[in-house]
């Protein structure tokens, strides 16, 4: 009960802190939207730093140097909790937006986070307004910001990952950008698993995995990408 109640009562004074600090980035923004965008990362990124030594979550990564640092990215990966992103954020060497789903934008404070770094919000229900939201990633990637997805589309509730949604890799084949596979094993250790609903000290894992190119698989592999990726990721969590 202690961690989750640190956790809440840090949230709320971020959050307290955030509104003079979005009047500094809508000033600075102004002259020099590339530096505001960095800030909003690095600020994001010391926050979650704060969650995780306060939940007690010890992290085990890989292949961080596997992430191109000159251009911008795809990050697909499996989804298993909440702490999914916080552990990812803290290993983006560029400024990186991720795909939510739409109900998250109607939470006060932390939307206002998540547009400052680029996320977008997905509405799974309708997929005329669903293909717009990810055609505005497509834009985001071409103008430089990665952006992280996890195609399952939820979580998977017992580990075994579930179907890919090729849709997801529209950001990565009409960007021309190379998709990072990122395979997650432990977040939900962290809170879902806790039926009482508290945080626990645990340990999580992330592993990522070579770039590659959409254009130069194979045909079969490019028509049935959803399932050639899950298969990468699956092989990495099996090597965990």
């Amino acid at each position: 009960m202690i961690r989750i109640l640190f956790v809440g009562l840090f949230l709320i004074l971020f959050f307290l802190i955030g509104v003079p600090v979005w009047g500094i980035f809508y000033l600075i923004g102004k002259k020099n939207p590339a530096l505001v965008d960095r800030m909003a990362m690095r600020c994001v990124q010391g926050a979650f730093r704060v969650i995780l030594f306060l939940s007690g979550t010890r992290i085990h990564v890989k292949g961080q140097d596997r992430i191109p640092t000159d251009r911008a990215v795809v990050y697909v990966a499996n989804h298993r909790g909440f702490f999914d992103i916080i552990i990812s954020y803290l290993y983006f060497p560029n400024p990186t937006g991720f795909v939510a789903k739409k109900e998250i934008e109607k939470v006060p404070f932390l939307r206002v986070w998540m547009r400052y770094v680029k996320c977008l919000f997905l509405d799974r229900d309708n997929s005329k307004e669903g293909m717009k939201t990810i055609l505005a990633g497509v834009k985001q990637v071409k103008a430089g910001y990665s952006m992280y997805i996890c195609p399952e589309g939820t979580r998977s509730r017992d580990g075994t990952l579930l179907p890919f949604k090729n849709g997801s890799f529209i950001l990565a084949s009409r960007s021309n950008s190379p998709v990072v596979p990122v395979a997650i094993r432990g977040t939900d250790d962290v809170f879902e698993n806790n039926h009482s609903r508290r945080i626990k000290k645990a340990d999580a894992w992330i592993t990522f995995g070579e770039p590659f190119f959409l254009s130069e698989l194979p045909k079969e592999d490019q028509e049935q990408i959803g399932e050639y990726t899950r298969a990468r990721i699956q092989k990495m969590l099996d090597e965990m």
